[in-house]
C-alpha cells in the first residue's frame, strides 16, 4: 500500500476560517549528539503544487537537496533559526527547540496570520499556532519546513567534517551512530558536542 503524502487539509480548514498566510515549522537535529538544533518556518503560496515534498525523514539526501531548492523557489517566505550546542547544554534541547522555533517564524519576510508546527507543543510567536503530531507527514506546509530545517542542518554538518574529520559528520551528522560514538570514545568530545548529551556515553571512559 503506497505511503500516504501530506496534503493541505489543515490549510484549507484554516483558510476557511480567514486565516490566508500560513506558516510551517518544523526543525531538524532535536536528536542528535553533536551540531546545532534547526528549525525553518515556510510560507507557501494557496494550493503550491510541490511534487515530491513530504517528511524529510523519508527522502534520500540527493532529493532532499532538489527538493530544498523547489520549496525555496516556490515559497512566499521562507527562513531558519539556528541554536547552537552550548545553549543546548544551557537551557536543554525543548527550550532550544523553541528558540530556534521563534526565530525562524520571526525572520520571515512575510508575516503570517497562523502558524502550524510539528509536534505536541505550541510556540509563542505572537501568532495563532496549532501544534500537529505528525505534522510533517500530514501537512505540506510543514514538510516543506522540515526539508529546509534538515538540508540546512546538513550543510553544516558537512562543513564541521571539514574541520572535525575524525568524527564523521558528513555521514552521520552527529546523531549517535555507533561510529560516532566510538569516535567520542576514542578522540572525546569536540566544541561542538552536546555534553548533556553525553553523560551516560562519556563514564565508559573516565578521565575524559
Amino acid at each position: 500500500m503506497p505511503a500516504v503524502l501530506p496534503d493541505y487539509s489543515h490549510e484549507d480548514e484554516l483558510r476557511r476560517l480567514g486565516f490566508e498566510r500560513i506558516a510551517g515549522v518544523d526543525e531538524a537535529g532535536r536528536g542528535a549528539l553533536a551540531g546545532p538544533v534547526v528549525a525553518a518556518a515556510v510560507l507557501l503560496p494557496e494550493g503550491c503544487v510541490l511534487p515530491g515534498v513530504r517528511d524529510s525523514k523519508l527522502v534520500p539526501e540527493p532529493e532532499r537537496e532538489q527538493l530544498y531548492h523547489l520549496v525555496a523557489e516556490s515559497a512566499l517566505a521562507w527562513s531558519v533559526g539556528i541554536v547552537e550546542n552550548g545553549t543546548i547544554d544551557r537551557i536543554n534541547i525543548l527550550q532550544a527547540t523553541f528558540q530556534a522555533m521563534r526565530a525562524a517564524v520571526g525572520s520571515l519576510a512575510v508575516r503570517p496570520d497562523y502558524v502550524l508546527v510539528d509536534g505536541r507543543d505550541v510556540i509563542a510567536t505572537g501568532h495563532p499556532c496549532r501544534a500537529i503530531i505528525d505534522g510533517d507527514a500530514l501537512s505540506v506546509t510543514i514538510a516543506a519546513a522540515s526539508l529546509i530545517a534538515k538540508v540546512t542542518r546538513d550543510r553544516i554538518m558537512r562543513d564541521l567534517h571539514d574541520t572535525l574529520p575524525h568524527y564523521g559528520f558528513h555521514r552521520h551528522k552527529g546523531y549517535g551512530t555507533p561510529e560516532h560514538r566510538r569516535a567520542i570514545l576514542q578522540h572525546g568530545p569536540a566544541g561542538v558536542h552536546r555534553m548533556s548529551f553525553l553523560g551516560k556515553l562519556l563514564r565508559e571512559r573516565p578521565g575524559l
